[in-house]
């Protein structure tokens, strides 16, 4: 049985499992841009929140951790909670581990998932098909972007950064907005921090469109965390151990359960060190849910119709608006994965229904990374999950392909 298997997606998830499984002495073919949305789809000048102990990406030897890439090319060192890693950095630190660890990267699409005779049979964008024994999805947050119904509506040809209305995810120079108004929708780190990455890159004026009814909030920086909790790559606190090192008990919990975790753990806050650049430079109107988004024919102004407490009214006028409203997980979203295929993916909480191997209801698929937060909970969608699911997954794989 020569047939391999194929990773779809080098992002984090993607080549910590490639390594993984390559260790344990299965074929492998991997496919996709490495790191191309940390790469592209984040705004230069962007800082991780998470810390650089949380930033590490899983391998199966030693060697490989962000402080190790650190040490080979001779740059600034990140270890401590209090040191904030610059999201190029990150991304050369895949990068590297990439060039060591899947140096035969394939760098092409999947276009086609279909499976027949129980083999996959894959297409590329080069035109080349193939046949693998089991296929990994970790293609991170491609094509998972999220706008709430009222934004989309107001675009329905799409968001575009070129256009009245986009996604966060669209935008890696902020510069382009110089002298402009723009509207921030979202209370997350990613609206906050394009928020004060767009009034720095010199924005007429920056407001973020807060529609929670909490005021817009920050973390606590590493020496004001509670003492008497556990640690976590999160913070302290006994639940964000349990999500950390017990992921797979979030399995049972009820499917509403989990779906709301997953959009409500860690977020939405601002990290600690973006609070005073914050300050001062952005405005913020809070407590409104956005009724309506109106585009002017030439695409300026765009207007959003705001309704707050006791219904009062009132509109928001910007020449932009980005909505950091954050990803959503739909595997129907998935379209390189065959229709027939998809149908038979059973799923639960919002993304596929995983075993405790990430293995989906069809033998053979498996899921890691975001999709697989539905299962294993808010861990997914972070970089310190691979080391969770990583050698799980490789480990199940190989005993049931191998």
């Amino acid at each position: 049985m020569n047939d391999p298997v194929a990773v779809i997606g080098a992002g984090p998830y993607g080549l910590s499992t490639a390594a993984h499984l390559r260790a344990r002495g299965l074929p492998v073919r991997v496919f996709g841009e490495p790191m191309v949305s940390w790469r592209e789809q984040m705004p230069a000048g962007m800082l991780l929140k998470s810390t650089p102990v949380a930033s590490n990406i899983d391998a199966p030897q030693p060697g490989h951790t962000l402080l190790d890439y650190c040490h080979a090319v001779g740059g600034k060192r990140y270890e401590s909670d209090w040191d904030i890693v610059p999201v190029e950095t990150f991304s050369a630190y895949g990068l590297w581990f990439q060039e060591r660890l899947v140096p035969d990267l394939e760098r092409v699409r999947v276009v086609a998932v279909d499976r027949r005779g129980g083999r996959f049979e894959l297409k590329l964008d080069s035109g080349e098909q193939f046949t693998a024994r089991a296929v990994v999805v970790a293609s991170g947050l491609s094509g998972l972007a999220h706008l709430p119904r009222e934004i989309a509506a107001a675009v329905p040809d799409g968001p575009s950064a070129a256009g009245p209305v986009s996604h966060s995810s669209q935008h890696h120079d902020l510069g382009r907005f110089t002298g402009r108004q723009v509207a921030v929708v979202g209370a997350g780190q990613s609206a906050l921090e394009s928020a004060v990455l767009l009034a720095e890159a010199g924005a007429a004026s920056v407001r973020v469109v807060a529609r929670g009814p909490r005021a817009v909030a920050f973390g606590a920086p590493p020496d004001r965390q509670p003492r008497l909790r556990p640690e976590s790559p999160f913070g302290r606190a006994w639940s964000l151990y349990a999500l950390s090192y017990h992921a797979v008990g979030f399995r049972r919990l009820p499917a509403s359960a989990r779906e709301y975790l997953v959009r409500r753990v860690l977020g939405p806050k601002g990290a600690w060190w973006l609070r005073d650049r914050f300050a001062g430079r952005v405005q913020v109107t809070q407590g409104q849910h956005i009724s309506r988004v109106t585009v002017a024919d030439d695409g300026r102004p765009v207007v959003l119709s705001l309704r707050g407490a006791g219904g009062r009214t009132s509109e928001l006028a910007a020449d932009h608006v980005i909505a950091a409203t954050g990803y959503r997980m739909s595997v129907s979203a998935l379209d390189f994965i065959g229709p027939e295929l998809r149908s038979e993916v059973v799923t639960s909480a919002g993304g596929p229904w995983l075993d405790a191997g990430y293995r989906s209801s069809v033998p053979g698929l498996y899921f890691t990374g975001l999709p697989a937060a539905a299962s294993f909970g808010p861990l997914m969608r972070f970089v310190c999950g691979t080391e969770y699911a990583s050698p799980r997954l490789a480990r199940a794989l190989a005993a049931a392909h191998g």
